[in-house]
C-alpha cells in the first residue's frame, strides 16, 4: 500500500489507532528469541491430540481483563467504558510447526447490547496491512449500533501489530516514495528501499511468517478458543483480503462475511498498487472538476482541464527544484504521496481541504511565500518522520510475506518508463519497487489461491482509487458465491458505515440486511452516490 499521511477527517481513527495503541514488548532477532514468541513446553505438547496438532492450543482458556495497560492509554480506558474486555491468545509462529515457537495475540470483545437476541460472533478488521483492530471494533460498534446490539463484536491485532508481539525494524522513514523523474532519483530510491530491507535482517527468521494467511489462521484459532462454531466476518480494505484468505482456507467456518473495498486476490502482495495510477488519475479529476466550479476561493481554474494543468505546473516545478512550503522542502520524491491524500474522501469538506492544499504548493512553484495548511504539515511532517512503532515496517514485512516481488530493481525502472507518458503523476510512485526486492526473507508458502463458492456481499465504491474496479471485480470473480453492491460516481475507499468515507444509506442497508437478517441481493445491484 502507498504510504501518505491520512488526511484529517477520512482516515483519522486508524491513525490515531496507531498512535494510542498500548504498549508490547518488540520483536527481537531470532525466531527462538523473539520477545513474546515462546516455545511450547513438553506438557502442552503431551496434551496434543495426535489427529489436530492444534488440540492444546484450542483448548487454552482465556483470562479477560480490562483493555487498558495504564494511564495514558486512553484507547483502552474508552474500551474499558464500553464494556468491552480483552485478552491475549497463544498461537503458533508457524502453523505448520503447531509445537514450535508460540506467538500472543491480543483481542477485544465487545459483547452485544442486546444478548436475548444475539446472533454470533462478528469478527472485524478496518484494513491496513499493520494497523491495530482492536479499538477500531468501538468505532464500529458506535457506528453500526444494530450490529453492535446483535453481535459480540471481536477485534485482533494481526500478529507482529500492535499488541499481538509487534514488529518494529527501526526505520528511519516509512518508505522509499516515488521513483523521481530520472535513472539517478530511482537509483536513490532503491538505495533507500535496500537500506530499509536490511533494518528488518535480523528479523529474517520470523519475517515468512508475518503472512495473511498465518493471520487467517491465527483467527481461526481465536474462533475456536472462544467457543464459536462459526463466525461473522467485516472486513474493509485489506481486511477485505485477509477475509478472502479466511474463507478460501475455512469456508465452514464462516457464516456471514461483508467485504468492503476488496482487493484483487490474484495481486494482492507488494506489487499491487501498480494497478492503482489509472484510479487515482480519475480520483484526482473527479477533485479538479469541483474545484473548477469553486474557482472564485481557490483560484485554480475555471475547467477541469485548468486546474488538473496547475497540478502539472507543480510537478513539472517539483522535477526541477524542491519547493519550499514553510520549514518543508517538497520534491518529486514526496509530491506524489502528499498528492495521494485527494483518495481520503470525496466530500465538500475534504475537496475543500484538498483545494487549500495544492493552492499552497502552486504558490510555492510560482515562487510565491508559502506556508503549508494544517493539512499539508501534518502530512508533510509525516512524511519527513521515523516510522515510529513499526507500522509501515510491519505493513511490508506482510506484504513481501504474501508473495514475493521481483529481485531485479530495473524491472521497476522499466515499468515506470514505460508509464511516464500514460501515468506521469502518480506512476513513479505506484509502480516504483518497495524494500520487497531486497527483502531478507523469502515468504513461507506461495500466495492463496482465492476460489471458492462461499456465501459472501461485496461492497465498494467505482471509483475507489485503492481497491480498484478492476480489483473488485477480480474478487467477485473468485469468490462466486458472491454478490457485489457497487457504489456509483464515489471516488472514495471504503463505503460501509461512514467509518472512513462519507456515509451512504443504501450501501449501510444492504450491508445490515445481510448481517442482521442474513439477506443476499437476489443479483448484482447498485446505489448512486451523492455527489458534492
Amino acid at each position: 500500500m502507498i504510504r501518505a499521511a491520512k488526511p484529517a477527517a477520512a482516515l483519522a481513527a486508524l491513525a490515531l489507532t496507531l498512535l494510542a495503541a498500548p504498549s508490547a514488548p518488540a520483536v527481537a532477532a531470532g525466531a527462538d528469541r523473539v520477545t513474546g514468541v515462546t516455545g511450547q513446553t513438553g506438557e502442552a505438547r503431551a496434551a496434543g491430540d495426535a489427529a489436530d496438532p492444534l488440540a492444546a492450543l484450542r483448548r487454552q482458556q482465556p483470562v479477560w481483563h480490562p483493555c487498558r495497560t495504564g494511564p495514558q492509554d486512553t484507547a483502552g480506558a474508552e474500551l474499558d467504558d464500553a464494556g468491552a474486555r480483552c485478552t491475549e491468545v497463544s498461537v503458533p509462529l508457524d502453523h505448520r510447526r503447531p509445537d514450535g515457537p508460540t506467538l500472543s495475540i491480543a483481542l477485544s470483545r465487545l459483547p452485544a447490547t442486546d444478548p436475548a437476541h444475539r446472533l454470533g460472533a462478528l469478527f472485524y478488521n478496518p484494513g491496513g496491512p499493520g494497523v491495530p483492530a482492536r479499538h477500531l471494533s468501538l468505532a464500529l460498534s458506535l457506528a453500526a449500533p444494530a450490529l453492535a446490539a446483535r453481535y459480540d463484536i471481536v477485534a485482533m491485532d494481526p500478529r507482529f501489530v500492535g499488541a499481538s508481539t509487534p514488529l518494529d525494524c527501526g526505520w528511519p522513514t516509512s518508505g522509499p516514495g516515488s521513483a523521481g523523474p530520472t535513472r539517478a532519483t530511482f537509483e536513490r530510491s532503491a538505495a533507500l528501499a535496500e537500506d530499509l530491507a536490511g533494518r528488518c535482517a535480523p528479523y529474517r527468521d520470523v519475517l515468512p511468517h508475518v503472512s495473511t494467511r498465518e493471520t487467517a489462521r491465527d483467527m481461526d484459532l481465536v474462533r475456536a478458543v472462544l467457543g464459536e462454531r462459526t463466525i461473522a466476518y467485516l472486513g474493509s480494505s485489506y481486511g477485505s483480503y485477509l477475509g478472502e484468505v479466511y474463507l478460501e482456507l475455512f469456508p465452514e467456518r464462516v457464516g456471514r462475511a461483508v467485504l468492503d473495498a476488496a482487493l484483487d486476490p490474484d495481486r494482492f502482495g507488494p506489487d499491487l498498487t501498480a494497478t492503482q495510477g489509472p484510479a487515482m488519475d480519475a480520483a484526482l479529476t473527479a477533485w479538479a472538476e469541483w474545484t473548477s466550479r469553486h474557482d472564485d476561493r481557490h483560484h485554480l481554474g475555471t475547467s477541469t482541464a485548468r486546474v488538473l494543468a496547475a497540478v502539472e505546473r507543480v510537478r513539472r516545478q517539483t522535477e526541477r527544484a524542491p519547493l519550499t512550503v514553510g520549514t518543508h522542502r517538497v520534491d518529486a520524491r514526496i509530491l506524489p504521496q502528499v498528492l495521494w491524500t485527494v483518495s481520503a474522501s470525496d466530500d465538500t469538506a475534504a475537496y475543500t481541504e484538498f483545494a487549500d492544499l495544492v493552492r499552497v504548493l502552486a504558490d510555492a512553484a510560482e515562487g510565491r511565500t508559502a506556508e503549508p495548511t494544517a493539512l499539508l504539515e501534518a502530512v508533510l511532517t509525516g512524511l519527513e518522520a521515523p516510522d515510529t512503532g513499526g507500522s509501515a515496517a510491519v505493513q511490508t514485512a506482510i506484504m513481501c510475506a504474501d508473495r514475493a516481488a521481483s529481485r531485479d530493481p530495473l524491472a521497476y525502472y522499466r515499468d515506470v518508463q514505460a508509464h511516464r507518458a500514460d501515468e506521469p503523476l502518480f506512476g513513479p510512485l505506484t509502480r516504483n519497487l518497495t524494500p520487497c526486492t531486497f527483502w531478507p526473507a523469502q515468504p513461507a508458502e506461495p500466495p492463496t489461491r482465492v476460489r471458492n463458492a462461499v456465501p459472501v456481499l461485496l461492497v465498494g465504491a467505482d471509483g475507489d482509487p485503492a481497491a480498484t474496479r478492476a480489483g473488485q471485480l477480480s474478487a467477485h470473480r473468485a469468490l462466486t458465491g458472491s454478490r457485489l453492491v457497487t457504489l456509483r460516481g464515489a471516488f472514495h475507499h471504503t463505503v460501509y458505515a461512514g467509518m472512513f468515507a462519507p456515509r451512504d444509506a443504501c450501501m449501510d442497508a444492504a450491508v445490515d440486511r445481510y448481517l442482521l437478517d442474513g439477506l443476499l441481493p437476489a443479483q448484482d445491484t447498485d446505489c448512486i452516490a451523492a455527489r458534492p
